[in-house]
């Protein structure tokens, strides 16, 4: 039976909702690991969850170049000092969230994602839709049909954020009237 998840994907089989991740993650990591709640951007396949660090103490006279390398160093730190219990955080996420969990931080103004997910997408495209992405490979701007239609990807969420945010919104919505329709 297909679905929509908590983020308005289809896909087939109930995901459990993930409203809680956030407080979830942010009770189970230890006491100073991270200085607020974790951002977490969630998919049908994958959770990605950037924990905010404290902001270091810069110089007066620290250049923007001192400051990014600082934060930088920072995130560093925790990332290894980090490894092994996020992954065990991350057994745990996907056996109560059914979705892989990728880390990331976040320090001052610099956002560094460590994991993420890789996933293959399939497709039918016709000749124009083709020619498009050829023209991209052809120009050099990619280097394959697959990486011009990720660049596509791209530049459809960079320009339509707004758009998109809304249809979200509106799938919920829909999503939530069936649940509360009558049930067959």
């Amino acid at each position: 039976m297909a679905a929509i998840d908590d983020t308005g994907s289809w896909h087939y089989g109930p995901l459990p909702s993930t409203d809680d991740a956030p407080a979830w993650i942010f009770g189970i990591v230890p006491d100073g690991w991270i200085a607020g709640m974790p951002d977490v951007t969630v998919d049908r396949d994958e959770m990605i969850i950037i924990c905010p660090l404290p902001t270091p103490d810069h110089p007066g006279d620290a250049t923007e170049s001192d400051r990014a390398a600082t934060e930088e160093g920072r995130i560093s730190r925790f990332r290894e000092a980090t490894r092994d219990m996020r992954v065990q955080i991350a057994q745990q996420l996907q056996y109560r969230y059914h979705r892989q969990a990728s880390w990331g931080a976040r320090c001052g103004s610099t956002t560094m994602v460590f994991t993420h997910q890789s996933l293959p997408v399939t497709t039918r495209l016709r000749q124009p839709e083709r020619l498009v992405l050829d023209t991209l490979v052809g120009s050099g701007v990619a280097a394959s049909r697959q990486d011009a239609l990720a660049w596509c990807v791209r530049l459809v969420e960079q320009h339509a954020e707004d758009w998109l945010k809304e249809l979200r919104e509106a799938m919920v919505s829909v999503d939530e009237l069936r649940r509360r329709g009558p049930s067959v």
